[in-house]
């Protein structure tokens, strides 16, 4: 036996630790967001529950992997060689494409990501051996590849959207117009029998998904399954009859049936969806200690059509390790935001993403069949059902969503999953999970006029990035297995290398933007919230010189890789202002429980810093296209115009920036003055400019430019001066001392 075998089975290893490490961090949100977003129990007790799931789901299941030995390809018209090579280029591919996908900020699926790159590898060693072969033509490639598993992949995630998007939104909604966010006098007289339903339905997919495996033939299970109807409606009478003594006892019955849900899904992740994560390095194994008991690696792999039970040890390990990630990292902890946000009943919802045509045609037609509906509603009935929907935060715990909406999501998601599981359905767990929660959400009225449309594009967003996840991962396990196979030990050594640096990028070294993060906590309470604006205040305005200056001079010279990075710097700028003008309402509610006064101040110094970085945007965006697009540069005379411009500015900037920093603004007189020297030099620029376009000595693209560079300077200071004005009154009515870091680079 080759010692690259055994080297390929050592790396295969190591991927497969930073396959659960990956997993754990996509796939967490399938069973902690309802629990999270509800605030039902304390992060430590929701991990706790998630970790006894876990624990127990991966010791219980089946451990087969039969999905990764033979569930894409026939192993046994492969050698021992030709299926390493395979495995090799499943990993790897998974490594670049979860790496593609960091940079660019697209969602992923695993389970997609896993089938796909298993198909795409597995075409490259067949056409490596049709090629090689006189006996076989391009149409013996059905022979090698089992493409009816991923049609059935396909299929899986149109039925995981649409059933579970339409469910998601009839059960919720029903539930509310049952139970309203006011639901504790109604709780008290039927909740008891409505969280019995959750907990059966709970149960039975905790039994028949999260533990099928080893509860398979067992004499139980079977009497359940040919008595389906009668042992559910047993397992409700009890579920009901003991959370009926509980509520009357004081216990909050909802905290129970989210926790409950919480486990079946952790317990049915850590059992079923194993195999995305060490499905391929497990085979791999086997594979080789098959091949090593023989004495030969070109001996066919048919041996791993029978499906064995993974090693309990390797089992428990990863079990370990995925405990150990959910509770050390912080990708983990932070994975469910996107749902959060797209789901949370705040106004602020999906902000993060821009509108498209789709969205707004949608919004559009759904408001139209709503009047239409209005019309044939009875207006009594129409005004019954409103004040079921009106929001109230009766549990006062500042929560995306309720209990009640938490409820739902976990029901209608067990319910769903146990369901396609038994009529043998290829639904996907993580797929139904987030479109039960986006269908509730829609039903409990979260996606109100000011925030559908950008609910709707950021849903889209991640429907569409699991599409791509599959085609994605099928080009790159294509080419990196053509690569592997036809390249040898030296292709082998490159790829790792490579892929070494990738993994290592993407899960160790910190990118500057978390970096930033990390250091910018959410502000919490209003003297939190006032210090930041302050801090971000005065930062903005060291770091809007820095990038006004070094763009003026870029143009100049006609750096174009400089005023790149300007622009990049520019829109950096502009997003984190953006990002607090858009969470505006939800830090006014916190301020206004204060004072008014500073909450006023507060809007105008969020405007006019909005306005200024957007200025500052408009003024490095066109300057880099200008250079970019190889325009000719500025003249002689326009350079002149705008570097004594830019002293003026960097004088006017210098003084504010003592201001804020000292928290002193009597020489606040004073840079009006300036600032009136400036306009006045700029209006004589404007005039100078237009003399030159009049006698034809000046060229038009570059003309254009300058002025824009004068208009939007102009606009700049403006704001800027206008800023400085309201940080005053801000500072003086909320008494808060400016303590902020100035980085002067």
């Amino acid at each position: 036996m080759s010692e690259l075998y055994t080297i390929i089975v050592v790396i295969l290893g190591i991927l497969a630790l930073s396959g659960l490490f990956v997993g754990v961090t996509n796939d967490a949100v399938n069973f902690l967001n309802s629990a999270i977003g509800s605030k039902a129990a304390s992060m430590r007790t929701i991990l706790l529950v998630a970790s006894v799931g876990i624990i127990i789901g991966v010791v219980t299941s089946s451990g087969m992997m039969e999905v990764a030995r033979n569930g894409m390809f026939n192993p046994a018209l492969f050698s021992f060689h030709e299926v390493m090579i395979l495995y090799l280029g499943v990993m790897f591919a998974n490594v670049i494409l979860l790496d593609l996908y960091n940079s660019l900020g697209l969602p992923t699926s695993t389970t997609v990501s896993l089938i796909f790159c298993l198909l795409g590898s597995a075409i490259a060693v067949s056409i490596f051996k049709i090629t090689g072969s006189d006996m076989l033509t391009i149409g013996s490639l059905s022979e090698f590849i089992n493409t009816s598993r991923a049609l059935g992949i396909v299929s899986a995630i149109l039925l995981s959207v649409v059933i579970a998007f339409t469910c998601g939104t009839i059960v919720m909604y029903l539930s509310r117009a049952l139970f309203s966010f006011r639901y504790t006098a109604m709780l008290r007289k039927l909740g008891a029998m409505w969280c019995g339903i959750s907990l059966t339905a709970i149960v039975y997919f905790a039994l028949f998904k999260g533990l099928k495996g080893i509860l398979a033939g067992h004499p139980f299970i079977e009497f359940v399954n040919h008595h389906l109807f009668l042992s559910l409606v047993v397992c409700w009478a009890f579920c009901s009859l003991v959370l009926f003594f509980l509520q009357r006892l004081k216990i909050n019955i909802l905290r129970i049936t989210i926790l409950s849900g919480t486990f079946a899904l952790a317990l049915a992740f850590a059992g079923n969806d194993l195999v995305n994560f060490i499905g391929v390095p497990v085979a791999s194994f086997d594979a080789y200690q098959i091949a090593s008991k023989a004495g030969t690696t070109e001996m066919m792999m048919g041996a791993l059509n029978e499906n064995v039970p993974a090693n309990f040890f390797i089992l428990l390990s990863a079990g370990l390790v995925m405990i150990l990630t959910l509770w050390t990292s912080k990708k983990s902890m932070n994975v469910s935001k996107t749902e959060l946000s797209l789901s949370s009943a705040q106004d602020e919802g999906g902000a993060g993403y821009n509108s498209s045509a789709f969205s707004r045609t949608l919004v559009r037609g759904a408001l139209n069949i709503g009047n239409a509906l209005e019309s044939v509603v009875p207006k009594r009935i129409r005004k019954k059902l409103a004040t079921r929907f009106e929001y109230e935060d009766i549990e006062h715990s500042g929560s995306p969503y309720d209990m009640i909406r938490a409820t739902v999501n976990l029901t209608t998601a067990a319910m769903l999953i146990s369901l396609a599981t038994s009529l043998k359905l290829p639904l996907s767990t993580t797929y139904v999970c987030f479109m039960v929660a986006m269908g509730s959400s829609l039903a409990d009225k979260a996606w109100g006029r000011e925030s559908a449309v950008y609910r709707i594009t950021g849903v889209m967003t991640v429907v569409m990035g699991w599409f791509v996840t599959a085609l994605g991962g099928f080009l790159i396990a294509l080419a990196v297995g053509l690569v592997l196979i036809y390249g040898g030990t030296i292709a082998i050594v490159v790829t790792t290398i490579l892929c070494g640096i990738m993994l290592y990028r993407s899960n160790f070294k910190k990118k500057p933007k978390e970096e930033v993060a990390e250091k910018r906590q959410k502000p919490e309470t209003s003297e939190e919230i006032l210090q930041s604006l302050s801090e971000e205040v005065c930062t903005t305005m060291v770091s809007a010189t820095r990038i006004y200056d070094r763009t003026l001079l870029a143009v100049f010279k006609e750096n174009r890789k400089v005023l790149r990075e300007m622009t990049q710097q520019a829109q950096e700028l502009y997003q984190l202002s953006s990002d607090r003008k858009y969470s505006l309402m939800m830090t006014l509610r916190r301020l206004q429980k204060g004072d008014i006064d500073t909450a006023q101040y507060y809007v105008q110094v969020v405007d006019y810093l909005n306005e200024m970085t957007k200025a500052l945007l408009h003024i490095t965006r066109p300057a880099y296209e200008h250079i970019d697009n190889n325009h000719e540069g500025l003249s002689k005379e326009q350079t002149e115009d705008l570097m004594h411009i830019n002293d003026e500015v960097e004088s006017i900037y210098r003084q504010i920036e003592m201001m804020l920093r000292l928290g002193n603004f009597s020489e606040i007189d004073r840079v009006l003055a300036m600032r009136d020297n400036l306009f006045e030099t700029i209006a004589d620029a404007i005039k100078s400019e237009l003399e030159r376009i009049n006698t034809s000595s000046s060229n038009t693209k570059a003309s254009l430019l300058y002025l824009t560079i004068l208009t939007e300077t102009k606009n700049m200071i403006l704001q800027s001066r206008n800023l400085l004005k309201s940080q005053r009154y801000f500072v003086e009515h909320s008494g808060v001392q400016i303590n902020a870091k100035l980085k002067m680079n």
